[in-house]
């Protein structure tokens, strides 16, 4: 966790400075000043600044060291259970097909609305089989 507060106050401090170089050298250039491109880049340093802050909070009330922190620890030192992951399922795949669709009638023009209109209730049952596969069928518990 050390390390990652130092990643992002460094990337804090670099977008800071991109932002305060962008705003000078438009200003040199003669340019009008474009906020549509200098607070997005600021924020994202106030963003990075959020996490580094929060990071420093929870490692410091932690108490303990993370084993990702420790040189002599092993790799399997720092392996919780991830949870259960079906590897036979075939939802993920129709729920990204279906995402992928909707946004592709979202995205083609308001002519193909249909495409998304008719393939809206198939994100919905692909969400409700994806929840609900341990409750029926074959591998019901």
């Amino acid at each position: 966790m050390k390390s990652n507060i130092v990643i992002f106050w460094i990337l804090t401090a670099y977008l800071v400075l991109v932002a305060g170089v962008y705003a000078v050298w438009n200003h040199l250039e003669g340019n009008a000043f474009q906020w549509p491109v200098f607070v997005p880049i600021l924020l994202s340093g106030a963003l990075t600044a959020f996490i580094a802050f929060y990071l420093g909070l929870a490692k410091r009330k932690q108490g303990g060291q993370l084993v990702e922190d420790m040189e002599h620890a092993d790799i399997d030192d720092g392996d919780p259970e991830q949870g259960e992951f079906s590897p036979w399922s075939w939802w993920p795949l129709v729920l990204a097909f279906a995402c992928s669709v909707v946004v592709l009638g979202l995205c083609m023009s308001w002519g193909f609305f249909w495409l998304s209109f008719f393939t809206a209730p198939l994100v919905l049952v692909a969400v409700v089989g994806w929840v609900y596969e341990y409750y029926r069928g074959y591998f019901a518990r």
